[in-house]
């Protein structure tokens, strides 16, 4: 009987091998200060952020498609641009910009006043 279940629990084993090798990473967040990023003038522009001091500057392409939300709300991008630059104190905001690896765009910049 133990040997049944030994051959039971390998072969559940070997069988999801398979499907955690199929995880793969499609896109990546960074954590971004207000002062380490440099929005787009158009939505086909390039969008520049840094995600730590040390880190390189990132430049990066956003579409039509790239997502602009701010304290929850879908905007445009001069809208969002001018609710960023309305805030007083810089540092109750957060952004998170998401870029997506294999086309190698920005999908989304979302921002949270706290």
């Amino acid at each position: 009987m133990k040997t049944r279940s030994l051959v039971i629990a390998a072969v559940a084993l070997v069988l999801t091998l398979p499907a955690a090798a199929e995880f793969k990473t499609v896109q990546r967040a960074h954590e971004v200060l207000v002062d380490d990023i440099r929005l787009p003038q158009n939505e086909l522009g390039t969008l520049a952020f840094k995600s730590c001091d040390e880190c390189a500057l990132m430049v990066k392409r956003v579409t039509a498609e790239t997502r602009w939300i701010l304290d929850g709300r879908s905007l445009q991008l001069e809208q969002f641009r001018a609710g960023l630059a309305a805030v007083d104190d810089r540092e109750r905001v957060s952004l998170t910009v998401l870029h997506h690896l294999e086309t190698d765009r920005i999908t989304e910049v979302s921002a949270g006043v706290h």
